[in-house]
């Protein structure tokens, strides 16, 4: 059996208020991209790794990995309109349907390796495998008249790596586009199969705003 990972990194930076795409900004002296991919890297060498980049993006990555001699044996594909489409376009690479394949954000540097391990294994398992965290905020739902509480108990944070055996991942993405297709767990479940929740950590952030990103420069300084 052989498992991939699918990185995700289409993003265009534009709630970073720059011009410069989230994943290539700089952190702790290498590019946000890099430290998610040496992540996964260093706990999992043997996965087969493909990254979906915008087209227009990928001289420039091409440039940041000469300039940080960034050697790691990563395919790289076009990415898509959409993160659905981006997912389609790696998916074309994976040929070996009999292990596990993964999708991660590329703006999640801090998986750790209990949630990495817990989701492929439990993809083996059940098929289909998400990480999630408890909400700590109270929550409410928007309603035409008002908005009105919910019992967070009740619901769940969804995080990456989201992890599915290769067959059922694959024929998932047969089916055609829909705008409620929102992750790739929602893809799979449209097929009727159900997805299985192991516990994500909630250092596991997405990187999207300058907050963010300060958050990640101060775990990253915790790590030593």
């Amino acid at each position: 059996m052989q498992d991939h990972l699918i990185v995700v990194a289409g993003g265009k930076g534009l709630r970073m208020g720059g011009e410069l795409p989230k994943q290539f900004l700089e952190l702790q002296g290498k590019p946000l991209l890099m430290h998610t991919l040496e992540t996964f890297h260093r706990h999992r060498p043997d996965l087969q790794f493909i990254l979906a980049l915008p087209a227009d993006q990928r001289q420039s990555w091409d440039e940041l990995c000469r300039r940080y001699r960034f050697a790691l044996p990563i395919q790289t594909v076009n990415g898509g309109e959409t993160r659905f489409h981006s997912v389609w376009n790696a998916l074309s690479c994976v040929e070996n349907e009999d292990g596990c394949t993964g999708v991660h954000d590329g703006v999640r540097p801090f998986v750790t390796p209990d949630t990495i391990a817990a989701s492929y294994e439990a993809a083996r398992q059940y098929g289909a495998a998400i990480p999630v965290v408890a909400p700590v905020d109270s929550i409410r739902e928007l309603l035409p008249q008002g908005s009105t509480a919910r019992p967070r108990d009740q619901y769940r944070l969804v995080q990456t790596p989201q992890v599915f055996q290769t067959r059922l991942l694959k024929k998932a993405y047969e089916q055609d586009y829909k705008e409620t297709f929102t992750d790739d767990a929602s893809v799979v479940e449209a097929l009727g199969h159900p997805i299985h929740l192991v516990a994500g950590n909630p250092e596991n952030i997405k990187i999207t705003t300058p907050f963010d990103l300060i958050l990640a420069e101060a775990l990253l300084h915790q790590k030593g």
